[in-house]
C-alpha cells in the first residue's frame, strides 16, 4: 500500500471512559444512553467502518454496531481513552485513519463527520479537526501517519489537543451550522 494511500478503514472512537465527576454521572449513561447511540450513530453513518466505544468507569452494552474497549487505567484521564483506541489501531495495515469524538457532544451528528472525513480525503497523513464558531472541537481525524507520534506525545489529562497545537497542517473544517459542537461538563 502506498504511504498515503486511501484504500482502507476509517476506524471511529468514541471517548467515554470518564467518570464525569463535573456532570455527576459517568456521561456514558447520560440521557438514559442516548448520547452514547448518539455518538456512534453520527461515526457510523458518518462513514466510519468500524466503530469502537472507550469504557472504564462504568461498563455498558454497546449500541450496534460499536465494539467496547475497557481502559484499566480511566482515572488518569482522557490521554488513556486515546492511548487505548491508538494502541488498538497502531500495528493495523488496513486502517487509514481514526476519527476521534466524545460522547458528551449529542448536537454532532453524521453529517459533521462526513464533512471532517471528507476533508481528510481518507489520507493517512490528514489531521482535520471540526470547529465551531472558529473553536476546536470534534470529531478529529488522525491520519494513520500521526498515530505512533500522538502515541508518543501522550501525557497526563490531555488527549491529543497538544499534538494537533503544535502542527500546521491541521485542516479545520467549520461545522457550526450543523451543531453547536459544545460539550455537556455540567448538567442542566
Amino acid at each position: 500500500m502506498e504511504p498515503d494511500s486511501t484504500a482502507g478503514v476509517v476506524v471511529g472512537a468514541v471517548l467515554a471512559a470518564g467518570a464525569g465527576n463535573r456532570y455527576g454521572m459517568p456521561k456514558i449513561l447520560a440521557a438514559n444512553g442516548r448520547w452514547l447511540e448518539l455518538a456512534v450513530t453520527a461515526l457510523d453513518r458518518g462513514g466510519c467502518e468500524e466503530v469502537y466505544v472507550t469504557q472504564g468507569a462504568v461498563s455498558v452494552e454497546m449500541p450496534s454496531p460499536a465494539h467496547g474497549i475497557e481502559v484499566a487505567r480511566w482515572r488518569d484521564g482522557v490521554s488513556e481513552s486515546v492511548r487505548a483506541v491508538l494502541e488498538l489501531v497502531h500495528a493495523r495495515t488496513d486502517v487509514v485513519g481514526v476519527l476521534i469524538h466524545l460522547v458528551d457532544l449529542p448536537s454532532v451528528g453524521p453529517e459533521v463527520v462526513r464533512m471532517v472525513l471528507r476533508a481528510s480525503g481518507g489520507r493517512r497523513s490528514a489531521l482535520v479537526r471540526a470547529t465551531f464558531a472558529g473553536r476546536p472541537g470534534h470529531p478529529v481525524y488522525l491520519g494513520s501517519e500521526h498515530v505512533g507520534p500522538v502515541l508518543s506525545a501522550l501525557a497526563a489529562d490531555r488527549g491529543a489537543g497538544p499534538y494537533l497545537a503544535a502542527r500546521t497542517d491541521v485542516i479545520e473544517v467549520p461545522c457550526e451550522h450543523l451543531a453547536d459542537g459544545a460539550d455537556h461538563d455540567y448538567r442542566p
